[in-house]
């Protein structure tokens, strides 16, 4: 029984529940993952931040009506105390026929058996914007004119 108590409150195990409520498309399910005061940050994009476990339904909610065939899998994780980092994978077809893929990064605060913040670095896959030399580019604010390195990596 004890060892059951400690498993259910493992912070892995919540990740393992929420993947198992999203691959089930068990909404009650997945936002139970979630304490009602949790924060989601997105570093990368602040204003997408958000608080509350409300917020997660209605997200999740538009999510299943729009890829009813939504797998989700977690490619890698690790612990560290309260603190769980995973690298996701999110796979389906959205209702008009395209593909819907997402993948990266999302570390959860975890606390109590419930999910209480995450730093979001999941994104959309997408494949048209160019190599990492029009990725830098971007990033720096340079035109592509004259801006070609050897061997395109640093």
């Amino acid at each position: 029984m004890i060892e059951r108590v400690r498993a259910e409150r493992d912070p892995a195990a919540v990740i393992d529940r929420l993947v198992h409520a999203t691959n089930e498309h068990d909404l009650d399910a997945l936002v139970g993952c979630f304490d009602d005061g949790y924060a989601n940050e997105a570093p990368a994009h602040p204003q997408r931040g958000f608080r509350g476990s409300e917020q997660v339904r209605r997200n999740w909610t538009r999510i299943f009506s729009t890829v009813p065939d939504i797998r989700a899998q977690v490619l890698r994780r690790t612990v560290d105390g309260d603190t769980v980092w995973t690298e996701w994978e999110m796979s389906g077809t959205r209702r008009d026929g395209t593909a819907f893929l997402m993948r990266g990064v999302i570390i959860f605060g975890v606390v109590e058996a419930t999910v209480t913040s995450a730093r979001f670095y999941l994104e959309p896959v997408e494949d048209t914007s160019g190599d990492v030399n029009a990725a830098v580019n971007r990033a720096v604010g340079s035109s592509t004119a004259g801006a070609r390195t050897r061997g395109g990596r640093s």
